[in-house]
């Protein structure tokens, strides 16, 4: 199923998510201070390619108040933006039944659009070998 869902995301959207985060981090990336936010963008694009069996996970210093202070900037710049479009998307898909896988990765990628600093994007055996703690536990 996570290869059958990681086919017809690709086709029937995720390449266009990914081509709008790599040019949105291209763009951030012209200026100094937009370096670690186009980083993320394009990390954010990346994650957004292919999210069927992959779970969102903290980092162990998830909460350092670099991260946060880089976390708040992003929810101004573009960070709100990104996770309202991923919920109204989530929620049209998830008026049809077909839709519904969808819509619960929109709702994976939601809480990693809005704060990305300190979270990241692994493959399900990835996440449980490395023992991260998973975002809906960390909180």
């Amino acid at each position: 199923m996570t290869a059958l869902g990681n086919i017809l995301w690709f086709l029937f959207g995720g390449v266009w998510a990914f081509i709008g985060y790599f040019v949105g981090g291209l763009a951030f990336c012209l200026t100094i201070v937009g370096i670690p936010f186009g980083l993320m963008a394009m990390r954010l694009g990346v994650a957004s390619l292919m999210p069927f069996g992959k779970e969102v996970v903290a980092r162990p210093d998830a909460d350092s108040p670099m991260r946060a202070i880089l976390n708040v900037i992003w929810i101004f710049i573009m960070g709100w933006e990104l996770a309202v479009s991923h919920l109204v998307l989530a929620l049209i898909m998830a008026i049809t039944i077909v839709g519904v896988p969808f819509a619960r990765q929109h709702m994976k990628l939601l809480p990693l659009s809005l704060l990305p600093f300190g979270r990241d994007l692994v493959r399900v055996e990835d996440g449980a070998a490395a023992g991260l703690a998973t975002a809906r536990s960390s909180g």
